[in-house]
């Protein structure tokens, strides 16, 4: 099992969804699980610099989330590991079968589905509010 993680933006980005799930148990938070293509989803690269990268999402995201992203990279300098690749494959096969980039996957602690959602040309908080909503918190 990988129980790596991706620090970035004062964020911590689980990419094991077990470990998220316990953590979201011992933490009473929900899981919310980003797919994204990194290096070529223009909507994708939107979506991280607005909303996951805002100082509001930070914050919130610190009080009700556990980070889970699943990234696939096109470009041969940005590949993830064997195992990371894999990893991230099993969970587009349970939670993205049509391989929406950026899909948003909101969970509960034990990895059933609450709401979906995507990019929006919306701001930081309109989106956390949807979140919100999504996951009745």
């Amino acid at each position: 099992m990988l129980f790596s993680y991706i620090t970035s933006f004062s964020q911590t980005w689980v990419t094991n969804i077990e470990e998220a799930k316990k953590q979201a148990t011992e933490q009473n938070k929900h899981i919310l699980l980003v797919f994204s293509g990194s290096d070529w989803c223009g909507p994708c690269i939107k979506l991280d610099k607005n909303i996951w990268q805002s100082e509001l999402f930070k914050k919130d995201s610190k009080k009700n989330w556990i980070l889970v992203k699943a990234d696939f990279p096109k470009k041969k300098a940005n590949q993830l590991s064997p195992e990371l690749t894999e990893s991230n494959n099993q969970l587009a096969e349970k939670y993205n079968k049509n391989g929406n980039f950026p899909l948003v996957v909101i969970l509960d602690k034990t990895g059933k589905i609450l709401g979906i959602t995507a990019y929006k040309n919306i701001d930081a908080e309109q989106y956390i509010e949807e979140l919100h909503e999504l996951a009745k918190i």
